[in-house]
């Protein structure tokens, strides 16, 4: 993924904040620098598929919640 496309995902975050989690994720082995952007590495890759369960709970979690009075 490009810098420009990441930059676009992270939303309202700095771009000073989002090369430190970048640099934080490349130190701890999840992320690498390749031509044109950044990638997931293997470890990277394994926490993905390790946070995937827990991402669709937080999607019907959260659309239970809308649905609720409150």
């Amino acid at each position: 993924m490009s810098s420009r496309a990441l930059r676009s995902a992270a939303g309202d975050i700095s771009p000073t904040v989002l090369q430190s989690r970048i640099h934080e994720l490349r130190d701890a082995g999840i992320v690498e620098r390749v031509d044109g952007g950044y990638s997931l590495t293997p470890l990277g890759l394994e926490l993905s598929e390790a946070f995937a369960p827990l991402y669709r709970f937080a999607g019907k979690w959260a659309d239970c919640l809308e649905r609720e009075p409150r």
